[in-house]
């Protein structure tokens, strides 16, 4: 089972993976296996740990998104890292690709968002609507093809299914991300969107550090030439 992680980052405190596609973040109404069962799994082999282990998530990614994901080894880890997550001191970079061409350099995006879970998607309401909240993001043009544009996202809130909606919203749909009116995509695993890079202090020493990875590029293939300009 340890074979199937991608190890980013480790220390007795985290322990970071790119998570694939596909695979959910923690358990859901499914039976699948979750990345915090693939992380408990390998800590009990790769460290012969008895008994009952430890892994504790600090944030989600959806089921169909790749990238850096961060889970703690302690529960002391997991209050601190989760308060910085709290505090928007965490930053967080995604590279989405959309059809449509972007015709922007920068730009910032700012909805209110409710969430139904009975459908589970989140919808943009109106700025007064009682219970929607404030989500906010800033997106950026990394590469364009004749066909395709690399996005750099970098969200400031974490709401649900934040970035498909807001990108959805303005006219750009996700490439596959067929549920906010995105076309399909060749792999039915995940969509096109893919948590990139990660900068946190660290729980314990307080030192910066940055986590990041690329898009497997199996998944990732039509596009590949677009991520030549992205750094890995």
């Amino acid at each position: 089972m340890a074979a199937n992680i991608d190890i980013l980052y480790e220390d007795n405190h985290l322990i970071i993976i790119n998570k694939p596609a596909g695979l959910p973040s923690q358990g859901d109404l499914t039976t699948d296996a979750c990345a915090i069962d693939l992380v408990k799994d390998y800590i009990k082999k790769e460290y012969k740990k008895p008994g009952n282990v430890y892994a504790g998530l600090v944030h989600r990614i959806d089921r169909p998104v790749s990238g850096v994901l961060m889970l703690c080894k302690t529960s002391k880890a997991l209050t601190r890292m989760s308060e910085q997550f709290k505090n928007r001191s965490i930053k967080k970079t995604y590279l989405a690709v959309t059809h449509k061409p972007f015709n922007h350099e920068r730009r910032h995006l700012e909805h209110h968002l409710i969430k139904d879970r009975r459908r589970n998607i989140s919808k943009v309401v109106h700025p007064r609507h009682k219970k929607g909240k404030h989500a906010e993001l800033y997106v950026e043009s990394v590469s364009k093809s004749d066909e395709y544009t690399l996005l750099r996202v970098s969200p400031i809130t974490g709401r649900s299914h934040q970035i498909r909606v807001q990108l959805s919203a303005v006219g750009y749909p996700i490439v596959g991300d067929v549920k906010y009116r995105g076309q399909k995509h060749a792999d039915r695993r995940g969509i096109c969107l893919h948590s990139h890079e990660l900068t946190f202090h660290h729980p314990t020493t307080k030192e910066e550090i940055t986590v990041r990875c690329l898009p497997d590029q199996s998944h990732w293939r039509p596009y590949e030439q677009l991520l030549a300009h992205v750094e890995e």
